[in-house]
């Protein structure tokens, strides 16, 4: 009989302030599964759930709670997860987010919200009553991150850094050509514009063809600028998209562009698209304008 695989859950606890929130939505976006403030004593029966006959992989669960959560008390709490980690069929890790009562209180000046366990009295003494109810919890925790000196976006980093599947998650990169006189691409996060470089358009051999066929891209390669451009423009994003993934952006757009859409842009794209695949990337090729038809008007009317 197939074992199902072990389902991994992961607790999400810490500070109010500490960045729960900005950690759970993180982790969303890696694929896992989130509830936020679920009920305690009802995340027993939560894990006993499974579907019948389920053999394969499960999407992974964080389960998002603090001191507002109903039921909450540290010590049962612990108590619980002691039971439920003997289980062969579950991973389970528990994260708490921690901050410095100064830093804290610095947010909640910032924001201007009360602490929930502060009443009329200063975010300080709601803080400490909090720091006292958590301390267990945090004694235990798998993992504690401290956030005090973090901005949202390097906690972010840290939760991608920690929780990302090995494999999978990675970002999504296109590589696109269009035509200038047929309008911009609505979404591009670099846009390079190949109208410098000789234009085929102007043989009349080269004119029905386009930047995928070899006599096109001989004309182009034969271009002084080609060389020292193309290494320069495929060093520039060589660099830039292993930060933007660092960074955690699911998807980069890279658009080549010439006047109709059909030569240079096509053939410097593709271009790029081999280079990147080279280092590792997938990207998606798109052509935007390739089957357009040749458009004298335009291309004459911009570049006599």
């Amino acid at each position: 009989m197939v074992q199902p695989e072990r389902q991994r859950v992961l607790l999400v606890t810490g500070l109010l302030g500490a960045g729960k929130t900005t950690a759970l939505n993180v982790l969303e976006d890696l694929g896992w599964e989130v509830i936020d403030n679920f009920p305690l004593r009802m995340l027993e029966r939560l894990l006993d759930t499974s579907e019948p006959g389920d053999t394969g992989a499960r999407m992974p669960l964080a389960i998002g709670f603090d001191t507002r959560t109903r039921g909450f008390d540290a010590n049962a709490l612990i108590a619980l997860i002691k039971k439920l980690v003997k289980r062969p069929s579950l991973e389970l890790t528990t994260l708490f987010l921690d901050c410095s009562g100064q830093e804290l209180e610095r947010r909640y000046n910032e924001t201007r919200r009360r602490h929930p366990l502060a009443a009329d009295l200063p975010a300080s003494a709601g803080i400490a009553a909090e720091r006292e109810l958590m301390e267990p919890l945090r004694r235990w925790a798998d993992l504690v991150i401290s956030t005090t000196a973090f901005s949202a976006n390097q906690l972010q980093q840290a939760i991608r850094e920690q929780f990302a599947p090995a494999v999978g998650a990675t970002m999504t990169v296109t590589v696109l050509s269009f035509g200038f006189s047929r309008g911009m691409p609505p979404i591009a996060d670099l846009v390079f514009d190949m109208r410098f470089l000789d234009n085929p358009h102007w043989n009349p051999e080269l004119r029905p063809l386009t930047g995928l066929d070899v006599p096109v891209a001989e004309h182009i390669r034969q271009d002084p600028a080609f060389d020292e451009a193309f290494e320069r423009i495929r060093d520039l994003l060589l660099l830039l998209l292993p930060r933007y993934r660092a960074q955690g952006k699911a998807y980069a757009t890279i658009a080549f562009g010439c006047t109709g859409g059909r030569h240079r842009s096509v053939y410097f794209a593709e271009r790029i698209g081999a280079a990147l695949r080279d280092a590792g990337f997938s990207p998606t090729m798109l052509h935007r304008n390739l089957s357009s038809r040749a458009a004298d008007l335009f291309e004459g009317g911009q570049l006599r």
